[in-house]
């Protein structure tokens, strides 16, 4: 059916107006509203806000717990880029490779964490560590480990590192399942010109499957990157509330105590902005290190 411009455009428009407003509503005014706010002291429920100017910002320079709540951020970040993308690109050419006829059932089981509400998931695994009654310290004293038993989530040094292996494995399912489907789009024919070259299955895993899935990889990377630095307080908070001593305090968590227990909104949203300043650094330089020329056989 042939159409008008004017048609075309009220076309246009009809499906790009909503999206906007829904953008709009839940991203832009958030966004400024959270900018403003950092100008100003304030509770969060008085009527009146006290203008500060970039005293919230000197502030944060000032605060010695700001520096270790990023560092705990990359930590998270770190450790978990290369947790679980080891972990899932194992398991995603383990399954693919060996065509196992129980494929669908591994999906299910590694992907089934995803399913689950990260309050759900920090609860389980907060039993999991419990001192006393936990699987971890159990499982160690069964095989005669005693010494190594401890209060995970209660000890400055091991509380951090405790919170990795329940953020690695939330994690694994959802990317397994992507790297299986990038796996899945690379044609056999490379893997046999590279054994009829001689090539091992380790150089074929190197010079064939990790080039033609580059794709996959930067965005599972840069996907974790930003859901760490963003929404890894949400598991602190359940497991560890940022103790003992703010030594699991990450940057969203440290923000929540701020805000929503100290009652200190405006410094709460200058925190905010810090955290979207980071993220949109990190993210910037991990797109130019990632970049790759893209891969024809």
């Amino acid at each position: 059916m042939v159409q008008t411009k004017k048609q075309k455009y009220l076309f246009l428009a009809f499906c790009l107006v909503p999206t906007f407003i829904l953008f709009a509503v839940f991203t832009l005014y958030p966004l400024i509203s959270g900018l403003y706010y950092s100008f100003f002291s304030w509770s969060g429920s008085a009527a009146n806000r006290e203008f500060v100017g970039v005293g919230n910002y000197v502030r944060l320079f000032n605060d010695g717990i700001i520096p270790r709540t990023i560092m705990h951020d990359y930590f998270l970040v770190v450790t978990k880029v290369f947790g679980i993308m080891i972990l899932s690109m194992y398991f995603a050419v383990a399954i693919m490779q060996m065509k196992l006829k129980e494929a669908p059932f591994y999906r299910i089981i590694f992907f089934f964490p995803n399913i689950m509400s990260v309050v759900v998931i920090g609860i389980l695994w907060t039993f999991i560590y419990n001192p006393s009654l936990g699987l971890v310290n159990s499982a160690l004293e069964a095989i005669g480990l005693e010494n190594w038993t401890r209060p995970w989530l209660g000890s400055e040094t091991w509380a951090l590192p405790s919170l990795v292996l329940p953020s690695v494995w939330a994690g694994i399912g959802l990317f397994m399942l992507m790297l299986m489907g990038g796996i899945g789009t690379i044609s056999k024919s490379y893997y046999e010109a590279a054994e009829l070259d001689g090539a091992s299955e380790w150089q074929q895993f190197w010079k064939v499957t990790v080039p033609l899935l580059w794709p996959q990889i930067k965005v599972s990377i840069l996907y974790i990157v930003i859901t760490t630095l963003n929404g890894s307080f949400i598991i602190v908070q359940i497991m560890t509330g940022g103790g003992p001593n703010n030594s699991t305090h990450v940057m969203g968590s440290y923000l929540y105590q701020q805000a929503f227990q100290q009652y200190n909104f405006g410094y709460g949203a200058t925190i905010g902005v810090m955290i979207l300043v980071i993220s949109l650094l990190t993210v910037f330089i991990l797109q130019k290190l990632l970049r790759r020329e893209k891969v024809d056989y």
